[in-house]
């Protein structure tokens, strides 16, 4: 059948990734395995690939994205260690399993397999995700390369030490949620203060998506851009001033370190 790619488990991370890879391939370049044969069926339906099982999917695609959670990785790798083992044409693992280094996966497999690990976050489901990603030694430079530009449509990439990714990964991998937390409380204080919901929300977005491509374009530090926006003796500055009084900073830097201590506990 010739798949390009394959997904092996395909929940909200293996789903959005699923998405964004249909804005370069075709559904007919697709397969699916998923033991939730509603959720199955449903994507199937939505985007108009196969439905396979794991060892097909093992036999036949040239990247097998395993997006499955870590605990049934050992299952799902047992699955298909064997297939892979006889597979006489190139292929390349993608694992988004947290926690999970790429010599415990190769450990799992009971092989060297080549295998690219990605750290991704749900934005790549509209083009803007952030996706970490780290290689074992054994993936060729023309793998990556076409890798990337299949997923072209997901985001921005960038290449990182695997002992990093972790650390990484608490911030972007998780950072969503708390950027909508934040979201949602400067909606509900404007809603507090009189504004319609939805005019809340919609403003709240559009600032800090403003306020994000203002770093990434600009390059500055976001204390000086803060600085710009924080008149002496003005409304900015006072409201400042309520979120250091109640610790705003430590509770977002403490959001980050816990996230990254629960990716080092799923992956012993």
């Amino acid at each position: 059948m010739g798949y390009k790619l394959g997904f092996i488990g395909c929940g909200n991370m293996g789903g959005a990734l699923l998405q964004a890879a249909l804005g370069v391939v075709t559904p007919a370049d697709i397969a699916v395995s998923e033991k939730n044969e509603q959720l199955l069926s449903d994507i199937c339906d939505k985007y108009g690939c196969s439905s396979e099982d794991s060892v097909t999917i093992a036999e036949e695609c040239e990247y097998i994205f395993l997006g499955v959670k870590p605990q049934v990785m050992p299952l799902v790798c047992d699955e298909i260690s064997d297939t892979l083992k006889e597979r006489k044409t190139p292929f390349t693992l993608v694992s988004m399993a947290a926690g999970l280094s790429i010599e415990k996966l190769q450990d799992y497999l009971g092989s060297d397999f080549p295998i690219i690990r990605i750290m991704p976050n749900t934005a790549v489901q509209v083009g803007e995700g952030m996706i970490l990603y780290t290689t074992s030694k054994n993936v060729t430079d023309a793998a990556v390369s076409k890798f990337l530009a299949i997923m072209l449509c997901a985001g921005r990439f960038d290449e990182i030490d695997e002992r990093l990714i972790d650390a990484a990964s608490a911030l972007s991998g998780c950072g969503p949620a708390y950027a909508y937390i934040f979201m949602e409380a400067l909606a509900d204080g404007a809603v507090s203060c009189g504004l319609p919901r939805q005019q809340a929300l919609t403003y709240a977005a559009q600032t800090l998506m403003g306020s994000a491509k203002m770093v990434l374009e600009t390059g500055d530090h976001p204390g000086l851009l803060k600085d710009k926006v924080c008149s002496p003796g003005g409304t900015t500055i006072a409201g400042v001033r309520a979120l250091e009084e109640n610790g705003f900073r430590g509770a977002a830097m403490d959001a980050v370190i816990g996230a990254y201590e629960r990716t080092l506990e799923l992956g012993k």
